[in-house]
């Protein structure tokens, strides 16, 4: 608790410095509390992170008392998960069909959120500075989102002024989401903003032989996907070189590629270092709130 309280006093005024209502509080700071607790205005996301020492449901109990009470978050509006290894399409699973959405502002821009209904929230914080980055590029360009979640990169994109946006990610339910997201932020033209469900690596195939291109592109993709809709299992550090081939070969002269994962102990490998120009920008996209555990890698690439 006494931990809790000091981290909330610094963040609380840092937070407000940079117009965010969202951000997180504590991750793991202290081994027999292995928690990750983030704050979205006034709820608290908490993952409770299994590991060897066993963790009782009388101490979780007690653990969440003490954060309902040391940062004044009435109890129901706390929303607990536990994290386990995901696979395939289970971070596309529901948790509770009752879970309610809310909106938070973060920086100018508005962004639907559930904490119950699904494991991630909507909003993938520890992206937010990546996206101020990205969104400074677009500005009267074509941008393309790949493995889009709901659409937080577009947005900022399209706030920015990108000339068009193509937005492609497998899930319908994600889809739907970043669709809300666009009009929250006063977007409705999907003409030019186009949404598409489908397999990243068979879009990408049919829009290589459209001959589409963009100067800017964010590439995020999953550490491991074996959706039911793919017709193969997807593994981050396996596939690396093909996927960005494919992306590359997207990329219009002159233009960028924001790359990304989460993917614990990722390695660039040298057959995807060869396509183009990797510069690892890695400590300038994760943001204070997230620099104790930094939970991504991030290049900026070029090609000549």
């Amino acid at each position: 608790a006494n931990r809790l309280r000091k981290n909330a006093r610094h963040l609380a005024r840092w937070a407000r410095r940079e117009d965010i209502e969202a951000y997180r509080l504590y991750d793991r700071d202290i081994p027999e509390f292995p928690y990750a607790i983030d704050r979205y205005g006034q709820w608290l996301h908490v993952q409770l992170f299994e590991g060897k020492r066993p963790v009782t449901d009388d101490d979780i109990t007690a653990h969440l008392m003490a954060m309902s009470t040391a940062l004044e978050v009435a109890p129901a509006h706390i929303a607990l998960k536990v994290r386990r290894r995901q696979r395939g399409s289970s971070q596309y699973e529901k948790l509770e069909d009752d879970g309610p959405s809310f909106t938070v502002h973060e920086r100018g821009h508005r962004f639907e959120v559930n904490l119950k209904r699904y494991l991630d929230s909507g909003l993938f914080l520890d992206h937010r500075d990546t996206r101020r980055m990205v969104a400074a590029e677009t500005h009267g360009k074509r941008f393309l989102n790949l493995f889009a979640y709901t659409g937080s990169f577009t947005v900022y994109a399209a706030c920015a002024g990108a000339a068009s946006t193509v937005t492609v990610d497998m899930s319908h339910t994600y889809q739907d989401w970043t669709a809300r997201n666009l009009v929250l932020n006063g977007i409705d033209d999907f003409a030019r903003h186009r949404l598409v469900a489908d397999d990243v690596m068979a879009w990408l195939g049919a829009a290589t032989y459209r001959s589409e291109r963009f100067e800017v592109v964010m590439l995020d993709p999953p550490s491991f996907s074996n959706s039911k809709r793919m017709q193969d299992s997807f593994d981050v550090q396996r596939d690396q070189a093909p996927l960005l081939a494919a992306t590359l070969r997207l990329l219009a002269p002159g233009g960028v590629l924001y790359f990304s994962n989460n993917r614990q102990g990722f390695k660039l490998d040298a057959e995807a270092a060869r396509l183009a120009h990797f510069e690892d920008i890695t400590a300038r996209t994760v943001p204070e709130d997230f620099k104790r555990r930094p939970p991504h890698r991030c290049w900026r690439v070029t090609r000549d």
